[in-house]
């Protein structure tokens, strides 16, 4: 706790981190840590489904499920989201719980300001205020600040504080002073100019107690945060290890933690071993005989790129994961459908544009504008692909017009048009060729044991989405990273089970409701 040998800065505001460097560095641990996690001998001891028979949760059972899922997840988004943290609560402006809130409080202070101003004073309120904010105070200092703790129960004595009201000689006014004093020594230094305004208007006193008791909720806030950043701290280190003894413990209490994770690997070993026979029948026997468990893994990561969450839910083991998986993806899918714009555009009209950086950046941006929102459920992307092409006809005409071309033919126009409404097919060559070359790019990288050198490395015809397309990729490869060294034994143990079992589990194995409630939380 940061209190009275060390001021901390403000975590509330929390500097955004540059996620390349941040991946690479992680990526550096976890690319081998993964690995050995993977190839580790106990790997079939922890992280694997129970060989018992399946048992009837109780509702006891569950809910302490839900609890370990929930530290589990809290863990997680500490470790890997460098911006997480506490926000004070802030309610809806016009919302009924703010307006109840907001009444209630009105008619706290007016009471006070009602008895401070009677003749003579009542103070059993503002005694109340004290011992609440004495309690507060004390709660922010360190187990080892004795010498500060009992200054503040002598100053803050509430039997002698009673005795003098009693007596009409307490001295609020010098009290609350004291108060926030202590508080200036114990806030971090981005409070410090409110605790300047709080001592130079201090005239009326309901107001005073009022913003100490604002700045007090502040200070809670900067705390939790403190602590948050120094756990994260310890998580990066340990982290792993951590979250995979608390996903433990949820297997342990339900063994059907790994049903859809279970699913997920068979799909992608039966995809890989069916590769591999056909690349013998084209090969004339030659070739891998055997699919291997990395292969299988790293097509599985693969396919969490085009998952269809509406179809099935993700992994048990990349449901921490899934908002920002999800996010990944949808801009992944946005930069694709650009990309196939612009290629579009430059296979249709030609040599008239080539070599014109300025306006393929116009063009880009122009149809990243329009294609934004795109998966929305009221986006209508037949309809914005129409606004893509007459904008991008207007600016194609209007370039070509400035370099003494002829502007585009109608029919030309109707051409472009026509091809650019069609990339909404899914068979459609343009977008077909990008999504095989993007899936051969993040391919590349998940295979690769330091991705950060194949960022730039992008397919031919994806060069224009080349900086949108490194970003995502870094983002997803520390993701896998860090999921490979927390699940690895997992992976390793379930993956063994499919490939040499003689009855490995279904690929859509039957659900249990009580069950999937804890893992869906």
């Amino acid at each position: 706790m940061p209190l009275n040998d060390e001021r901390p800065a403000s975590a509330s505001g929390g500097e955004k981190q540059d996620v390349e460097s941040s991946s690479e560095r992680s990526d550096s641990v976890t690319s081998a840590s993964s690995r050995e996690s993977f190839t580790s001998d106990d790997s079939s001891k922890h992280c694997t489904p129970s060989s018992s028979p399946p048992k009837t949760l109780t509702l006891d059972e569950v809910m302490e499920s839900a609890r370990d899922l929930s530290s589990l997840r809290l863990a997680h988004e500490i470790a890997v989201n460098h911006d997480f943290h506490v926000e004070p609560e802030s309610l809806p402006e016009g919302s009924l719980t703010k307006l109840v809130r907001d009444t209630l409080h009105k008619a706290f202070w007016d009471i006070l300001a009602s008895e401070l101003t009677d003749d003579p004073p009542e103070y059993g309120q503002a005694i109340r205020l004290l011992a609440e904010i004495r309690e507060i105070v004390l709660s922010f200092l360190n187990p080892g600040a004795n010498r500060m703790r009992t200054q503040i129960m002598e100053v803050l004595d509430m039997d002698l504080i009673r005795q003098q009201a009693d007596n009409n000689a307490v001295d609020i006014q010098g009290l609350a002073s004291y108060i926030i004093s202590t508080m200036g020594k114990l806030c971090c230094p981005i409070r410090d100019e409110e605790i300047k305004k709080l001592c130079q208007n201090s005239d009326n006193m309901v107001t005073m107690f009022r913003e100490i008791f604002r700045l007090l909720d502040l200070m809670k806030t900067d705390l939790i945060n403190y602590e948050v950043d120094t756990l994260r701290l310890l998580l990066q280190r340990h982290g792993a290890e951590c979250e995979r003894e608390m996903f433990q413990s949820v297997l342990d209490k339900t063994p059907s933690a790994l049903n859809h994770t279970t699913s997920w690997l068979k799909s992608a070993l039966e995809e890989l071993t069916n590769n591999i026979r056909e690349e013998q029948t084209h090969n004339q026997g030659k070739g891998q005989l055997v699919p291997g468990p990395f292969q299988a893994l790293n097509i599985a990561f693969l396919h969490i790129l085009t998952w269809e969450n509406n179809k099935s839910p993700l992994p048990e083991t990349l449901m921490n994961d899934e908002t920002r998986l999800q996010k990944i993806q949808q801009q992944l899918q946005q930069i694709q459908a650009v990309n196939e714009v612009l290629l579009i555009i430059f296979s249709t009209i030609g040599g008239a544009i080539q070599g014109l950086p300025l306006l393929s950046d116009r063009l880009k941006r122009m149809t990243s504008v329009l294609l934004d929102g795109m998966h929305s459920p009221d986006f209508n992307q037949e309809e914005a692909l129409e606004g893509v092409s007459a904008q991008i006809c207007s600016e194609l005409n209007k370039s070509l017009t400035e370099r003494s071309y002829p502007p585009l033919p109608p029919a030309l126009q109707a051409t472009l048009t026509g091809q650019i409404l069609s990339i909404t097919q899914k068979d459609n060559p343009i977008r077909t060729l990008v999504e095989d070359r993007v899936q051969q790019y993040f391919m590349a990288l998940i295979c690769d044991p330091k991705p950060q050198s194949k960022l730039e490395q992008v397919p031919v015809g994806l060069t224009a989405i080349k900086p949108e397309l490194a970003l995502l990729g870094a983002r997803f490869i520390s993701l896998v990273n860090y999921n490979k060294t927390v699940y690895g034994p997992t992976y390793g143990g379930i993956l063994r089970k499919l490939m040499f079992s003689s009855s490995p589990p279904p690929a859509n194995p039957p659900q249990d409701t009580a069950q999937d409630s804890v893992t869906s939380k």
